[in-house]
């Protein structure tokens, strides 16, 4: 049995007119961290909404641990946090959390357990509304944490953070990793690819490459993240424009 923790196969998706997926075929594995980047706008909120099965598609088929994607059987299996924090500005940070352990069936010490993770403690009684947006987000971080799912997937979760804090969330991943979790980490800032076990650089609907990030900079003949992207990008360009000249030359 095919053991990725995320295995997509033809994958076709338009949003109104625009085709963002023409036939993606991608695997993730099990018990990495994977890092999701790539410009704004070139696929990456589309591809993990249809991995936590919120998406329409039109085509293929996304398998999340062995069970398609959205099903009722990943409910806890799965936590998906969103680039925009999901929480309630009228409660405090642990009404918050409670709400949504509730929810989910967990009970306070769960609560107390992701507050402490994400650094949260001191604000723990504090309302939402009056945190910053760094506080926010690291709450709604938190709210993914319930349970201790086996696969999150993370939609910018350091955007706007200062260095001191990107780096304890880095902690936070990589204890997650190491417990056995699979983490699914999207980012337009390209120097967090060389945090990530793995790799994975998308740029107008397709996949440029899926790699462990020093086997991309040899590839690329590059030093740092962004010279390599910037190479892999400039390439696949050329390759479609001289694709583009040959069809209209041969009609």
């Amino acid at each position: 049995m095919n053991n990725a923790a995320v295995a997509i196969d033809g994958l076709h998706v338009r949003r109104g007119t625009t085709t963002v997926f023409d036939g993606l075929d991608l695997e993730l594995p099990r018990g990495v961290i994977t890092g999701l980047l790539g410009p704004s706008g070139g696929g990456k909120t589309t591809l993990m909404r249809s991995i936590v099965g919120v998406q329409k598609t039109d085509a293929g088929t996304v398998t999340v641990l062995g069970e398609p994607a959205g099903s009722r059987a990943l409910r806890r299996r799965v936590a998906y946090d969103t680039q925009d924090a999901s929480v309630y500005d009228d409660l405090t940070v642990a009404q918050n959390l409670r709400y949504f352990a509730g929810a989910l069936g967990f009970g306070r010490t769960e609560v107390d357990r992701v507050i402490a993770e994400v650094g949260l403690r001191p604000q723990s009684g504090q309302l939402i509304g009056s945190l910053s947006g760094g506080q926010r987000g690291r709450v709604s971080l938190a709210t993914a944490m319930l349970g201790r799912p086996e696969l999150l997937v993370l939609d910018e979760p350091t955007v706007g953070l200062d260095p001191v804090l990107r780096e304890s969330l880095w902690e936070v991943f990589r204890a997650l990793a190491a417990a056995g979790a699979t983490l699914l980490i999207s980012s337009h800032v390209m120097d967090e690819a060389l945090r990530c076990d793995e790799i994975v650089l998308v740029h107008s609907g397709r996949v440029l490459a899926h790699s462990r990030p020093q086997e991309l900079l040899e590839q690329t003949g590059t030093d740092n993240p962004d010279a390599a992207f910037l190479a892999l990008i400039r390439d696949d360009e050329a390759a479609r424009e001289h694709g583009s000249t040959s069809e209209s030359s041969a009609s």
